[in-house]
């Protein structure tokens, strides 16, 4: 019996524990103001500079691909310190390393100069950031909010344990806008294995430039989620310390930084745009995002970017090339893509491999669908990991570095339209987290892709297939002759077994 009154005087206490934090770690109340967009930006060096292209291709994007890592810093940078009136930047994660904050500096030294900059971050990558992001707050001409941000800074377990409904909804969006004039978006999160400033393994990532009509739409969109329930200003959740609005030390002063800067300014990307000769894609874009409200889990099905994507892109009718670094297909989504593959439409899909994922347990998702994909008739390929290659020597694959793990996210219909964004074909990024991207009507991007399946895909994939006796096995394609694995290429034993063994847990709904 004593035991027995132990057992439930110890219940009693956790209860009451986790009530009590739950009482500590309410959300301030939500003062703030509201902002918008400055939309009136025709003016400035950008609209002046964009205007007369735009003009000749009315009611059309211009856009240019990045897959090139240091160009896509690059492309940042330039909107950093092109822009006159306004900055809105909108970000999954962001790395207190080189290229974050030599980000940073570039938002401090536009305030300076008198530009808005309003930063919103989701909060569940920002440790370590708080003073930062406080400082950077004090300066009158930067307001730095957090989506769905956590009310006990450290440790943050504290959040999911007692707000775990709201804390596991994330904003999963990348934006970087500059006057309303010129965006990036795609899947790159600003750090430096995302732009080739790191050595060893980087990831693989796209984003894309545009001008043009839609950037007016993510400068609206934008505004929605700066101004949505979830988006805390900083200063109600973080001490503000003492000292000027810039963080100290800002700018990062040393040799391998000397050079990557080097490396940014001899791109022919920043000569081109700043010469306005780049060779911009013109063509009808459409922004497709989630209302932020998901972030709530109180987003009308009609609001998401499912179901935008959905109506957007239409049901392919003969291709279908798809690229994601975290695949969860779930079992209605094999079910969706055997059944077009039965009608004829030729399914390609490139993911990670096991030896390349950053997130195995992501991966269990994956291999659980892997051998019903393959026997509808679905072609796989699972990206190798690349030989690391220091930051000065990088070469670039077909989606940035080839020394890589894939980040990518984007995916062909029929060479005729073409999704680049943020969104991970996985239950996360449909059910949980928001997402951004723009659903790009090009042939010619479209053909790109379906071309890079045709020749590069092979040379830096696996390709998983079946035996004629149901066995699963892998080919590499390697100097022209065919190499057959019979387990998960270059894996250990114990990875394959984590792996196996969390397929088997019912957790596909949270990857």
């Amino acid at each position: 019996m004593k035991l027995r009154h132990l057992a439930l005087l110890g219940t009693l206490i956790v209860f009451a524990g986790v009530a009590l934090l739950g009482a500590c770690t309410s959300l301030p109340p939500l003062q703030r103001e509201e902002s918008a967009a400055l939309l009136d930006t025709a003016g400035t060096r950008l609209g002046r500079a964009i205007a007369p292209r735009a003009a000749a291709h009315p009611r059309l994007a211009g856009v240019y691909a990045l897959p090139d890592p240091v160009d896509a810093f690059a492309a940042r940078m330039l909107l950093a310190d092109a822009a006159d009136v306004s900055l809105d930047i909108q970000y999954y994660i962001w790395n207190a390393d080189t290229t974050g904050i030599l980000l940073f500096d570039a938002l401090y030294r536009a305030a300076q100069r008198g530009v808005r900059v309003r930063l919103l971050l989701d909060d569940n990558n920002t440790p370590g950031l708080d003073d930062t992001l406080a400082r950077l707050d004090g300066h009158p001409r930067i307001e730095v909010r957090l989506f769905n941000p956590f009310v006990v800074r450290w440790p943050r377990w504290i959040g999911y344990v007692t707000d775990f409904a709201r804390i596991n909804r994330r904003m999963h969006n990348k934006s970087f806008t500059a006057d309303s004039q010129a965006t990036v978006i795609g899947g790159r999160n600003i750090g430096d294995e995302y732009f080739a400033a790191a050595d060893g393994v980087l990831f693989a990532d796209l984003d894309v430039l545009a001008v043009g009509p839609v950037v007016r739409d993510v400068s609206e969109d934008f505004d929605h989620y700066w101004n949505s329930a979830s988006a805390y200003p900083v200063h109600l959740l973080l001490e503000v310390p003492s000292g000027t609005g810039k963080p100290a030390p800002l700018a990062v002063r040393n040799p391998a930084t000397a050079a990557y800067l080097a490396a940014v300014r001899k791109t022919a990307f920043v000569t081109e745009l700043l010469g306005g000769t780049l060779a911009f894609e013109w063509a009808p874009t459409r922004m497709v995002s989630d209302d932020p409200a998901k972030g709530l889990g109180q987003a009308a099905p009609e609001a998401t970017l499912m179901y935008q994507l959905t109506q957007a892109v239409g049901e392919p009718q003969a291709e279908l090339d798809l690229v994601s670094p975290y695949f969860v297909p779930t079992a209605s989504g094999v079910e969706a893509f055997n059944e077009l593959a039965q009608r004829g439409v030729q399914i390609r899909i490139l993911i990670n491999s096991l030896e390349a994922t950053d997130v195995d347990l992501v991966h269990a998702g994956y291999v659980r669908r892997r051998e019903p994909l393959l026997r509808g008739g679905v072609t796989l390929f699972e990206s190798k990991l690349q030989a690391p290659v220091t930051s000065s020597s990088r070469r670039v694959g077909p989606f940035g570095s080839s020394a890589s793990s894939l980040h990518a996210k984007t995916f062909a219909v029929d060479r005729r339209r073409i999704f680049i964004g943020s969104f991970n074909f996985d239950p996360r990024s449909a059910n949980l987290n928001t997402e951004l991207g723009f659903v790009i009507d090009s042939p010619v991007l479209a053909w790109h892709m379906a071309e890079l399946f045709e020749t590069r895909v092979p040379e830096i994939a696996y390709q998983p297939r079946l035996s004629a006796d149901g066995e699963l096995f892998w080919i590499e394609q390697s100097h022209d002759e065919a190499v057959r694995y019979e387990t998960e290429p270059r894996t250990t034993f114990w990875q394959r077994a984590f792996v196996w063994f969390a397929s088997l847990l019912p957790i596909e709904w949270l990857l």
